[in-house]
């Protein structure tokens, strides 16, 4: 008798002992699964953003870097009036090239998510879209330079009809020249989240609606843009982080007339003015990850993920 109340008491202790040692495992496997991206993530992006925050307060000159901590490569960049014309100027094409992309990936993703029935038909038009990517950014961005010059394709065609009298001169080395090329680079990081959000939306409640007598529109914007949010907040953390770390596009398009706080780094670089370098590439990380968490205070893209 006493040797089976032992045993009864016993039993939920091993049970206990052996639930205790199953959730240790499970928790040490967890983060065994987890250490290698946390390796790798630790290596390539914090050890890096690390060193540039080290070195963005060292001192330098014509020849070298000298450690030190000194706060006036941060003085220097947030209290010139010309560095903050030049955020300005990067933030402009950000908010101009999102406005484009959002309303052109939209509707772009719309069309293939709605009007196209057939699922083979989606995916054969996802990747038309995708076939001018297969080639670098650089070809895809020079490749307007023909088009748009004072002798290129638009003005010979707007000249040779009779439409204009002289060539247009502010199609290329332009604002409008940076945008534009702006948007035909990053058009398709807008479309894909977007498309991929509403591919995810339950059609019954689109027939629900329709059932319930709204109208088109009211489908739009009271089922379907909402529920969309998710993809264009992260096509829009997409679009903006590119924009604000573009230098080359700026370079290139606006022939040097223009400037972007990743073209104002690139020069200082070429200088040899690593930690003014590092110290704006500082002050614009912080503003894109500002610019990323408004975006996440807004839209809960845990959704789409």
């Amino acid at each position: 008798m006493t040797a089976a109340i032992d045993d009864t008491i016993a039993a939920p202790a091993a049970v206990a002992t052996t639930r205790s040692r199953a959730s240790v495992f499970a928790r040490f496997s967890a983060y065994l699964q987890a250490a290698p991206l946390a390796l790798i993530l630790g290596a390539f992006l914090l050890l890096p953003i690390l060193m540039i925050a080290v070195v963005s307060f060292w001192d330098y000159d014509f020849a070298a870097m000298y450690p030190d901590f000194i706060t006036l490569n941060y003085a220097e960049t947030l209290g010139s009036w010309v560095t903050w014309k030049t955020y300005l100027n990067t933030l402009k094409y950000a908010a101009i090239v999102w406005a484009l992309t959002i309303f052109i990936g939209f509707w772009v993703a719309y069309y293939l998510a709605f009007h196209i029935r057939t699922t083979t038909m989606q995916m054969v038009l996802f990747l038309v879209c995708t076939v001018p990517f297969l080639t670098s950014n650089i070809i895809r961005m020079i490749s307007w330079i023909p088009v748009l010059g004072r002798n290129g394709l638009v003005n010979s065609a707007l000249v040779g009809s009779g439409i204009i009298p002289a060539p247009i001169e502010w199609l290329l080395y332009s604002d409008f020249a940076v945008v534009l090329a702006m948007v035909h680079l990053y058009t398709l990081f807008m479309v894909t989240p977007i498309f991929n959000t509403l591919m995810r939306i339950d059609r019954s409640l689109v027939e629900a609606a329709r059932d319930a007598g709204a109208t088109s529109w009211q489908i739009l914007t009271n089922v379907i843009i909402p529920l969309a949010k998710p993809g264009m907040a992260i096509g829009t953390i997409f679009v903006v982080t590119l924009v604000m770390a573009d230098f080359s596009t700026v370079q290139v398009m606006s022939g040097g007339q223009s400037a972007s706080v990743a073209l104002m780094m690139k020069n200082q670089m070429s200088l040899l003015q690593y930690p003014a370098a590092a110290a704006n590439a500082v002050v614009l990380l912080v503003l894109v990850l500002l610019m990323v968490a408004g975006i996440l205070r807004i839209v809960d893209i845990r959704k789409e993920l």
